[in-house]
């Protein structure tokens, strides 16, 4: 299923993205380097900012060396990212996504997923994603410096794609961080009245 935001409602884009966005959410990101190699990485410090427009922050950390990481200078120099949401099947590529590795290094191929076209954007999807939301940049804005230093990544939702089967929360079944190395299953909901 695809959905595009701009012909959604605010309620529909917001329902989206309450959808996709679970406790301790991990966004996991793919861009694109300006030369074309794609890039991908996570990040647990993430979350929906609002409907309108659809609205997302993640909040990538600078590295070791105290540069930024890869992640954020490619949206930095091209202005999109993808937002794969993760499952437990893409679970342990996701976290091996955390590695640091060169700028050079194609970390689809170097943990096993696909790419797929994105709809909206150049960077490409996981072509596993249950979820996706493709996204511009609004703004990256330097909140510290140095090795750890944190960055704010706030984007604007330009496309939402879910699977065909995965149209409630209960059939998403996405993976949340609980620590470093510790992760939850998000599969079980309940209501209140």
């Amino acid at each position: 299923m695809e959905f595009d935001a701009r012909d959604q409602s605010i309620q529909e884009n917001y329902l989206r993205m309450v959808q996709f966005i679970t406790p301790r959410p991990i966004a996991w990101v793919s861009t694109s380097a300006l030369d074309g190699t794609p890039n991908l990485a996570p990040f647990s410090f993430f979350s929906g900012v609002g409907a309108s427009p659809p609205t997302i922050c993640f909040a990538p950390a600078n590295g070791p060396d105290g540069r930024p990481k890869d992640t954020l200078e490619n949206i930095r120099r091209t202005g999109e990212f993808v937002v794969n949401l993760v499952t437990e099947d893409v679970g342990l590529a996701m976290h091996r996504t955390a590695e640091d590795v060169p700028p050079e290094v194609n970390e689809f191929a170097l943990v096993g997923v696909k790419e797929s076209p994105s709809a909206t954007v150049t960077p490409p999807r996981v072509a596993e994603a249950a979820a996706v939301m493709e996204c511009t940049l609004h703004s990256a804005i330097a909140l510290g410096t140095g090795p750890g230093g944190a960055n704010l990544v706030i984007g604007h939702v330009q496309h939402f794609y879910v699977r065909d089967a995965l149209v409630d929360q209960r059939s998403l079944h996405t993976i949340a961080r609980a620590g470093r190395r510790e992760y939850l299953r998000v599969d079980e909901t309940f209501r209140y009245e």
